[in-house]
């Protein structure tokens, strides 16, 4: 029943990213992925650290799940395709999609670890700083690409 859950929860929200992308922007939805997963990790962190299971446990694991799917997901994998200009662009999205698989198993290889070492208050506190980080990240970094041809941003970020 969890695999169905989880599953139905990532396909719904994934089409809602679809219909948002270009709505609200790969800004906006990279800014709501990360925030609302670093307060979700933190509420998670919190909620094994004072011992709380059952049915908020699950709402927060599909509530993480949902806010994934409609916004890191898949954006993290357009926003690559659009920012480097052309001359670089094949050479950057390998870079860039080696380092998101490295990421991805970064984060599989030391969930275990983590969580034997730091618990799973500890594991999860630690997964909301780092969305946090990214959260800051976005802002500091990440222009807008939402209404813009592939020239425009090429102009607009190799000044």
């Amino acid at each position: 029943m969890n695999i169905v859950v989880t599953g139905v929860t990532n396909v719904i929200f994934t089409f809602v990213a679809i219909y948002t992308v270009d709505k609200w922007g790969r800004r906006t939805l990279m800014f709501v992925g990360s925030a609302g997963l670093a307060i979700i990790y933190a509420i998670l962190g919190t909620c094994y650290f004072l011992e709380i299971s059952g049915w908020p446990m699950l709402l927060l694991v599909v509530m993480a799940i949902a806010c994934y799917a409609m916004s890191l997901a898949p954006v993290v994998w357009v926003v690559p395709s659009e920012i480097f200009p052309v001359r670089i662009r094949g050479m950057a999205m390998a870079i860039s999609t080696f380092f998101l698989w490295v990421a991805c198993f970064l984060l599989t290889y030391t969930f275990p670890i983590l969580n034997e070492a730091v618990g799973a208050s500890g594991t999860f506190w630690l997964y909301g700083l780092i969305c946090l980080g990214g959260f800051l990240f976005i802002r500091a970094k990440l222009p807008e690409t939402k209404g813009k041809t592939l020239e425009e941003l090429e102009k607009e970020l190799t000044k």
